[in-house]
C-alpha cells in the first residue's frame, strides 16, 4: 500500500510541476517571442508614459474627445459597501447592465442619453453610442458612431470637419483576415490622433 501511496504522490508533484508551473511558463515564453506587445497587455503608451490599452475602453467626457460606447460597470459604494456606484469601464467588475429590450428602465437611460446627444429625427444617434456591450469595456466604436460625433469634435477643437474626418479614417480597422467582425474605431487611438495633431 506505501508503495501505491508513494507513486501517487510522485505522480502527484510531477504533473503539479509539468502543468502548473512548466506548461504556463513555455506558453508565456512563446507569446512573449511571438506576440510581445499583446502578451504585455497591448498597451499603448504616449511620451514614454502607459497611457491604456488598446483593449479596455476610457470614458471620455470632454467636448474635445470622440466617446465611446456607455459602460455598465460598477465599483463598491465607497460610503456604503453593500452597494454599488457606476465606474466606467473598471476593468475589475466586468460586465453588461443585463437589462433586456423589454425593460423600462433601459428604455428610459437610452431615450434620456440620446436626448443627452442631441438625436433628432434627422440626425439619429447610432445604436452604439447609447448601447452598452457585453463586457462594459468595448474599446471600439464604429465608423458611424465616429462619423456622427465629427462635427462636434471639430467644433471643439477649432479644426476643418474635413480633417477630423480623414483622422477618423485613418483610424479605422477593417474586418479581421477580411471577412471576421466588423470595421472599427478604436476610441483611444482616435483620440491620442487628435492630441498629436499641430495646435491651433
Amino acid at each position: 500500500m506505501l508503495r501505491h501511496i508513494r507513486a501517487s504522490l510522485v505522480i502527484l508533484l510531477s504533473m503539479t510541476v509539468l502543468l502548473g508551473l512548466a506548461y504556463p511558463l513555455a506558453l508565456t515564453g512563446v507569446s512573449r517571442a511571438l506576440f510581445p506587445a499583446q502578451a504585455a497587455g497591448s498597451l499603448i503608451g504616449q511620451d514614454g508614459k502607459v497611457v491604456g490599452s488598446s483593449l479596455i475602453g476610457q470614458n471620455f467626457t470632454s467636448d474635445r474627445y470622440f466617446h465611446g460606447r456607455p459602460s455598465a460597470t460598477t465599483d463598491a459604494d465607497p460610503n456604503d459597501a453593500t452597494k454599488t456606484v457606476p465606474a466606467p469601464y473598471n476593468a475589475a467588475n466586468s460586465a453588461g447592465s443585463n437589462l433586456g429590450p423589454t425593460s423600462k428602465a433601459l428604455v428610459d437611460r437610452v431615450r434620456e442619453d440620446v436626448g443627452k446627444l442631441g438625436g433628432a429625427a434627422d440626425r439619429p444617434v447610432p445604436v452604439d453610442l447609447v448601447t452598452t456591450s457585453g463586457s462594459g469595456l468595448d474599446p471600439h466604436i464604429s465608423p458611424a458612431a465616429a462619423a456622427w460625433q465629427v462635427a462636434a469634435v471639430a467644433k471643439a477643437r477649432n479644426l476643418p470637419e474635413a480633417e477630423v474626418l480623414k483622422l477618423v479614417a485613418q483610424n479605422t480597422e477593417g474586418r479581421v483576415f477580411g471577412v471576421l467582425g466588423e470595421p472599427r474605431v478604436n476610441v483611444l487611438k482616435l483620440n491620442l490622433a487628435l492630441d498629436a495633431l499641430p495646435k491651433r
